[in-house]
């Protein structure tokens, strides 16, 4: 039967769980971190054998990428309030139970749309299970140092999970098939399921009042109509339907803020924001997922349509991105304790910022080890970000409103994936298709049909129009390299002018 805790109370007991026992519920979370983020990534691989059985779109391979992402963010303000009202316990285990389900509608799929169905599907999962990891993590380790532990080990199954995808995508891939990406969860979801029944305690508020719904429908509307907004902006799109669902994100968004600061129990204390640090953290993560979202989804097609690898090849070759984005998550504790979260944030975003400048000044045609140094850069700096944001922000809130604070973190890691793969992807895309004027339709469209239209010519003719498609690509590749180097840039210098100097994640109560 399940604990009633109020969480700034100990355990059941009246003391904090066991050593061991703290470090087991932390792997059973792990374990459900580690299949979520994975998924934000995992497709990036299978997409060339996706497109040649499906034969999607152009628009409806974005869609297969990143609604995942924009629906689990839409989501996380709305299931954070939850897990804090009715137990984060029961939420975790509910979402993930629905995650394994919608695996396997994903896995079945035999069209685009319900493969897209899938993936909302397993958005809505994810979001159930998000918060309440971080939050969790907020009321079982009470002190401030194992906590910060914990969050960095935390921070590296979350970035190492969407590095580590592709591989683990092009290793299933290759040997059973696309669908093999979603039929892996199934397994781990029964049995982490099962665990966290029997391991993990539950903790929920009883101080808190009902759920104020309208909030919710207003969290859910304005996020996923700004991001929708940016993603058809963002494809040089300015049809009028395109800004006007941009602005009604942003006017709903501005009424969802409103309405909480007249609530006395709000979905989400907007107040955190103005607390510089909690704003700078949310926007470090958001920034630092952007970057590695988007760089994995075009260095993967990168490597299978430019180089020709398979899709495990290809995983196999971002492997450096899981590697460096683990060791800068469990080297970001020790370095918060020296130097303090203003120098980790700055460090983490440099490193992004050092990995595009390299991919921007490549020489073309870029070869891999430049693109090795810049996933080497890029996992660094993420999992420096990361951890030093989450921190950041779980250590800002009281250990009731822990939901909130795991909600504004996942809405930015997983907004920060998915606007990745819009924004970037799309801008990428653009840049493509401007080298290919003149091409066939499908050439200009993407280089997937750019491949598909080689196959159909045949011979020299073929041949041909995929030189000019990969040239089209890596040229497209600098461009959109060069514009990153902008956009974190600017987010860096944002980030340290707002974390105040000397700032210790352990003192943002």
């Amino acid at each position: 039967m399940p604990h009633d805790i109020h969480p700034s109370a100990p355990a059941p007991g009246g003391a904090s769980p066991a050593g061991g026992s703290r470090w087991a519920m932390l792997a059973v979370l792990c374990s459900s971190l580690l299949l979520v983020a994975m998924d934000a990534t995992i497709l990036n691989v299978a997409l060339p054998s996706l497109i040649d059985d499906m034969r999607p779109s152009s628009l409806a391979q974005l869609w297969i990428i990143d609604v995942y992402g924009l629906v689990l963010g839409g989501l996380l303000v709305a299931t954070g309030a939850v897990s804090d009202r009715y137990g984060r316990k029961r939420l975790f285990v509910a979402g993930f139970l629905l995650f394994g389900v919608a695996s396997v509608v994903a896995a079945t799929a035999g069209t685009p749309g319900q493969l897209i169905a899938g993936r909302v599907l397993l958005g809505i999962g994810g979001a159930m299970v998000m918060p309440s990891t971080l939050s969790l993590i907020r009321n079982i380790f009470e002190d401030p140092r194992e906590r910060t532990l914990a969050i960095g080990i935390w921070a590296a199954v979350a970035g190492a999970g969407a590095a580590v995808g592709p591989l683990v995508g092009g290793a299933l891939v290759g040997a059973h098939g696309w669908s093999a990406a979603f039929w892996v969860n199934v397994p781990v979801v029964l049995v982490t399921v099962v665990a966290a029944v029997r391991m993990l305690p539950e903790f929920k508020d009883a101080g808190h009042g009902p759920l104020d719904w309208p909030s919710a429908v207003l969290s859910v509307v304005g996020v996923v109509a700004l991001a929708w907004g940016i993603k058809h902006v963002a494809k040089g799109s300015l049809a009028a339907s395109d800004v006007l669902v941009l602005l009604l994100g942003v006017v709903v968004l501005a009424l969802f803020a409103r309405r909480q600061l007249a609530l006395p129990d709000p979905l989400l204390d907007v107040r955190l924001f103005a607390k510089r640090a909690f704003t700078a953290a949310a926007l470090s993560t958001l920034m630092a997922m952007l970057a590695i979202g988007a760089a994995l989804f075009l260095i993967s097609l990168w490597l299978q349509y430019v180089h020709g690898y398979s899709p495990f090849e290809a995983g196999l070759r971002t492997l450096p991105a899981a590697l460096a984005t683990l060791a800068g998550s469990l080297l970001a504790p020790r370095l918060m304790e020296r130097v303090g979260v203003r120098a980790v944030m700055a460090l983490g975003l440099t490193g992004l910022l050092t990995g595009f400048l390299v991919l921007a000044l490549s020489p073309e045609p870029t070869g891999y080890p430049y693109v090795a140094v810049v996933l080497v850069s890029l996992g660094f700096g993420d999992g420096l970000a990361i951890t030093a944001s989450a921190a950041t922000l779980v250590s800002a809130v009281p250990a009731e409103r822990a939901g909130q604070a795991g909600a504004v973190s996942e809405t930015s890691y997983e907004l920060g994936v998915g606007l990745g793969v819009a924004m970037l992807g799309s801008l990428h895309g653009a840049a493509y298709a401007s080298r290919m004027a003149g091409a066939p339709d499908l050439a200009r469209d993407s280089i997937g049909g750019a491949h598909e239209a080689a196959g159909e010519l045949g011979g020299v003719r073929g041949e041909q129009l995929m030189d000019r498609a990969r040239g089209a690509f890596d040229g497209a590749l600098t461009t959109t390299a060069y514009v990153s180097v902008g956009i974190v840039a600017v987010v860096t210098v944002l980030v340290v002018a707002l974390v105040p100097r000397g700032f210790k994640a352990g003192s943002a109560h």
